[in-house]
């Protein structure tokens, strides 16, 4: 096994590489540039609401095997919230419309056939688009495979593509969809119930992880940004920080676990998708009604995913490069008014907080997922990890701890 590895990043991919090594008997060093881990999973205290708030809302799915054997790993399996079943409630806000797709857990979906269980307006042979699917082409786009419109796109794929690959859905890869729908709708409703970190993402996937890599031997090393990595013939040889720099051992391995633009700039030639969209989510401080589902598809508005939290009310919109320019406070105002009409209330808008991500995820176009590289660079003990990395998979925390997983693989295979 390798004398050392250190691990350039602290988000998902960088915290999964860690705790797959350390688990192994290997001494894992993560560094961080900034002062907390997590990355685009995290928590933090806001002061506008005076509340712990996630940077973003993020849907575990019961399929997502990586992301729950990573949880079982660092002890965190059970801070994850959800149904027994696969259940999706929904809201139409065009049509006032409320119904809660309920899936049976077998791979033979006779719930398409069950009028108070499927996506009302649809018939069970509209759902022989989600095949097409998956025999679609690697370069095609979802646009090119099937009909975006209609009911069954309107009020479930699309919302659910656009949910997971963070890209208008007529546009992205049908490659990338493939892989979703593969892990999801098609293997039956066990592989598809919903889940959330009621606490917060640190204390599911961040804070317990932190906890388990320093019990095993492992260091994380926070305010510490990669300046320069030096190479040497077929490895890299050191680490520069600035004030530190960090020789690479013969049998020392790195990885570098940051975004793709940060990576790009530190390997030469190194080709990484370019082209980004944005995530913008809207908090809410209130105690929820006590009846609203944790979690809840809203249709025909600007909001597209409601997540209720013991102490405030939290949206998600995808693709959100539209929302960008438009002012905090009247986004607040507009999305506020589709809460409380989906949750009831009456009350006057609360106190509030919007997070928007410019750069939250790579552009889930074919050939933005063509540039995605292999774990493996031309340098044999220099690995790279993230979601934006060849997973197979859209950018989400499925893909980001698979990523991890593998190049903590790779590391003990090749040493």
């Amino acid at each position: 096994m390798p004398r050392s590895v250190h691990i350039i990043g602290a988000g998902l991919a960088g915290l999964a590489a860690a705790v797959r090594l350390t688990q192994q008997g290997v001494r894992a060093t993560v560094y961080e540039a900034t002062n907390q881990a997590g990355g685009r999973c995290r928590s933090y205290h806001d002061p506008a609401l005076g509340i712990t708030i996630d940077n973003g809302n993020h849907l575990l799915l019961s399929g997502n095997r990586a992301a729950l054997g990573y949880l079982d790993m660092i002890g965190a399996r059970d801070r994850l919230v959800g149904p027994a079943s696969a259940r999706f409630p929904f809201v139409d806000l065009a049509t006032k419309e409320r119904w809660t797709l309920h899936a049976n857990d077998g791979r033979i979906p006779w719930w398409i056939f069950d009028r108070n269980r499927c996506v009302p307006g649809t018939h069970a042979r509209d759902y022989l688009a989600i095949l097409r699917l998956l025999r679609a082409a690697p370069d095609a786009r979802i646009g090119d495979v099937i009909a975006c419109k209609g009911p069954l796109y309107d009020r479930l794929l699309g919302p659910l593509l656009l949910a997971a690959l963070n890209t208008e859905p007529p546009a992205s890869s049908a490659k990338l969809a493939a892989a979703v729908i593969r892990e999801t709708l098609a293997a039956g409703g066990r592989s598809y119930r919903p889940m959330v970190a009621r606490d917060g993402l640190s204390a599911a996937f961040v804070e317990p992880a932190l906890r388990f890599i320093e019990a095993n031997g492992g260091a994380i090393i926070f305010g510490q940004r990669l300046r320069a990595i030096a190479f040497a013939a077929n490895r890299a040889t050191g680490l520069d920080f600035g004030d530190v720099s960090v020789p690479l051992q013969p049998g020392d391995a790195a990885v570098l676990a940051v975004p793709p633009v940060v990576a790009a700039a530190l390997v030469p030639n190194l080709t990484t998708p370019g082209e980004f969209r944005a995530i913008v989510n809207a908090h809410f401080r209130l105690v929820p009604p006590a009846k609203l589902a944790p979690m809840t598809g809203i249709i025909n508005g600007t909001a597209e995913w409601l997540f209720a939290f013991p102490d405030r009310l939290s949206v998600t919109i995808s693709s959100a490069d539209r929302l960008l320019d438009t002012p905090r406070e009247e986004l607040a105002a507009l999305i506020w008014r589709e809460v409380a009409e989906v949750a009831g209330i009456a009350d006057p808008l609360p106190a509030w907080q919007i997070v928007r991500e410019r750069r939250a995820t790579f552009a889930a176009l074919p050939r933005e997922d063509a540039k995605r590289p292999e774990p493996q660079t031309r340098w044999n003990n220099l690995l790279l990890a993230g979601d934006w990395t060849a997973t197979g998979l859209p950018a989400t925390i499925e893909g980001a701890i698979r990523s991890g997983n593998r190049v903590a693989d790779l590391i003990g295979k090749t040493s």
